[in-house]
């Protein structure tokens, strides 16, 4: 008997599963960015224009403080009394030496209140940060 006139062979094909498997992954990880995005730029602040403003890279792991019109620190949308985010920086502080802050104000923010929020970083030992400025626009 000939028991292989029956069996069919099949091409090697293109295997779907994995190829969807990272699809998959790589729009969670673009949704999970635009909501980061969002998140950074939920208050609602109008950066202050500067000449010689250039585009950063951005840094792993930079914080971003908003200090909205009144004075108002903003971390992840969520508003901050001073004492509560000078904890939150002497815990970031610790655990991480170098980590990057961008400082967002608002252009009418007081000079006071951009120093009062230099200051909280200073008392927490973050040193490194940066002030976020705009290019003006002809």
């Amino acid at each position: 008997m000939n028991f292989r006139k029956n069996i069919q062979e099949r091409g090697g094909g293109f295997p779907m599963a994995p190829m969807l498997d990272i699809v998959f992954l790589l729009l969670i990880h673009f949704m999970a960015a635009t909501v980061f995005a969002q998140w950074e730029k939920q208050v609602d602040i109008t950066v202050p224009t500067a000449k010689t403003a250039q585009e950063q890279q951005r840094q792993i792991g930079e914080l971003i403080l908003n200090v909205d019109k009144e004075g108002q620190i903003h971390i992840n949308g969520q508003p901050y009394a001073d004492e509560t985010a000078l904890e939150l920086l002497r815990q970031i502080s610790v655990a991480f030496q170098d980590q990057p802050i961008i400082l967002r104000a608002d252009r009418e923010t007081s000079v006071q209140s951009l120093l009062r929020v230099m200051d909280l970083c200073r008392e927490a030992d973050v040193w490194n940060i940066a002030l976020a400025t705009v290019t003006p626009q002809e």
